[in-house]
């Protein structure tokens, strides 16, 4: 009986397909019963990303591995399932960075989804940047909305945002020498291009599909049936992310999710009463900001959104 730990870089439903990182020697396992899903309150109890002890039986005829345990997680990116008899799906496992993808027109960015996936990067202590896609699209409409975005993003709550096209290439090489020694986690609304910027970070990855935008919606068509980890040319791993249509928060008490703003994090230890909510209390700092501008009222609506849906969920 051979045992070692190997890596998540695929799972398709019960099966999954795992290699021992840094090395790339993909073998399929099956999980053990006692670690399957009708014990975990999660959709998926193991994720891409996982660090998992495994066994195969080599004297069998289809040797196929068995995981037999999962090893604690240093970070996860997780959302609540769409699922409505489970409670939350973990995306990854284990990521050195996530790059979030975004457009400002087809498809519009939604700014609250951006927020939801930020504040549970900064919750799981997942490193983040933002990365807008198809820049080739400078019409008057795409550059208006870019600079709000930025000023919002960059200026104000201090996230990296990086301006690239994998149709011209801009900014490829940046985005490609980033992820290079690192698992990164790409993600984004469907129709964002993120399986073509997959593709122009390392070509050999040609047989990651690219969909279409449905202009009927705006929104794209999902092209990523599974969560998947490719090695890429250059170093490091990507993982590819089905598109996503939205991104529910779970796990947060709402007196902490105000500190998952780094904008608000920053103005917050100025207010007249501790715990502040920052919706109603005389004296809130971070109210005073966002009058004085500098902290964005669209983020702090979605800051009230966020608090809403987690009395609603409780």
């Amino acid at each position: 009986m051979k045992k070692g730990t190997a890596t998540v870089v695929k799972h398709t439903g019960s099966h999954y397909l795992l290699s021992e990182l840094p090395a790339w020697d993909l073998f399929p396992a099956v999980v053990r019963g006692r670690i399957r899903l009708k014990e975990s309150s999660n959709t998926n109890p193991i994720a891409v990303g996982d660090v998992v002890d495994y066994s195969i039986d080599e004297q069998a005829e289809d040797a196929m591995g068995t995981i037999d345990a999962i090893h604690p997680r240093r970070n996860y990116i997780i959302r609540r399932s769409t699922n409505l008899s489970r409670e939350a799906h973990i995306i990854a496992a284990n990521v050195d960075c996530v790059w979030l993808i975004v457009t400002m027109q087809f498809p519009e960015v939604k700014l609250p989804f951006v927020d939801r996936f930020l504040v549970t990067c900064e919750a799981y202590g997942v490193p983040v940047n933002i990365v807008v896609n198809k820049r080739d699209i400078d019409d008057e409409y795409s550059l208006a909305l870019l600079k709000v975005f930025k000023e919002i993003y960059h200026d104000q709550a201090g996230y990296n945002v990086l301006e690239v096209s994998a149709i011209t290439g801009e900014n490829i090489d940046v985005v490609r020498e980033a992820c290079n020694g690192k698992i990164n986690l790409f993600s984004g609304v469907s129709g964002v291009g993120k399986s073509s910027l997959i593709k122009a970070i390392d070509p050999k990855l040609e047989y990651i599909r690219t969909g279409e935008i449905s202009l009927a919606h705006l929104q794209g068509k999902h092209t990523t049936t599974f969560y998947e980890m490719h090695p890429i040319s250059s170093g490091g791993f990507i993982i590819d992310t089905p598109g996503i249509r939205s991104f529910g928060l779970i796990d947060f008490e709402k007196e902490e999710l105000s500190t998952y703003f780094p904008e608000m994090l920053a103005v917050m230890d100025n207010c007249r009463f501790k715990p502040c909510t920052h919706t109603h209390e005389p004296g809130c700092a971070v109210k005073q900001a966002v009058d004085d501008g500098t902290i964005a009222p669209e983020r702090y609506n979605s800051y009230l959104g966020m608090l809403e849906d987690q009395t609603k969920y409780r």
